[in-house]
């Protein structure tokens, strides 16, 4: 079974995770933020995990390099090397293990190859990280796949569907994603219905929000959406700034 890091919620305040890092504390997926993070309260950190085109395991959201630093070629086209002379405080998965210091890690994997997945819990393995880490998978192959490979890390469904979470339990999920806008009563029901823990990731999957609650694009909200949240009590709550649910849900 997973670690208790990521379990034995019930009753409990949320855990507050610092979405890319705590991108609203320093340069999003840094360890600059993974510090500020810990410093602001966060009891968890989220990064995301892509592949380099010499096979590094690097901390990165975008699929190319265009918004971070102008360069319009696709992260699986650039080596490691290039890419620390690109953007210096670009880490590699070690290194985000290691800066998290004593903090829960949730990775989203952007990743689909199941060979490069198994990479990735390899390298949480080695780096005696599995009891406070849960890996986000996107796919139902994907989470049934790690399950079946190892029962002792947790899992996260980072699905499209908000209402697959009995489907998300089966293969092998722990916990289900839903976003704010989709974060209902009812489907925080269902979620727990199917024997899942629920996240909440806040404002919208965008970064240009369109005019629908909520207000804010990916990893922004505001006290009102917070209040709004309280009430359904999400076992965990993803956000930039973890100094904004400091408070809100003793």
């Amino acid at each position: 079974m997973p670690s208790d890091f990521w379990f034995g919620r019930s009753g409990r305040d949320p855990l507050i995770v610092a979405h890319r890092g705590g991108a609203a504390l320093a340069g999003e997926n840094t360890a600059d933020a993974l510090h500020a993070a810990a410093r602001a309260g966060a009891d968890a950190i989220e990064t995301d995990i892509r592949l380099t085109k010499d096979g590094a395991l690097i901390c990165m959201h975008d699929d190319d390099l265009r918004r971070l630093c102008g360069d319009g070629r696709a992260v699986s086209d650039v080596d490691l090397v290039t890419l620390k002379r690109l953007l210096p405080a670009t880490m590699t998965l070690r290194e985000a293990l290691t800066a998290s210091g004593s903090l829960g890690v949730l990775l989203d994997v952007k990743l689909s190859d199941p060979q490069h997945v198994q990479r990735v819990v390899d390298e949480v393995t080695e780096a005696s990280a599995t009891e406070r880490t849960m890996l986000g998978l996107r796919s139902l192959d994907l989470i049934a796949t790690v399950r079946s490979a190892k029962a002792d890390i947790a899992i996260l469904a980072f699905l499209e569907e908000p209402d697959s979470a009995t489907r998300a339990r089966n293969a092998g999920a722990d916990w289900f994603r839903l976003w704010q806008g989709a974060a209902s009563p009812e489907r925080a029901a269902i979620v727990r219905h199917a024997g899942l823990l629920l996240a909440v990731m806040v404002g919208q999957p965008r970064s240009i929000p369109l005019p629908e609650y909520p207000p804010f694009p990916v990893g922004l909200v505001d006290g009102e959406g917070l209040e709004r949240l309280r009430a359904i009590g999400p076992d965990a709550i993803l956000l930039d700034d973890p100094r904004l649910a400091a408070g809100r849900f003793g």
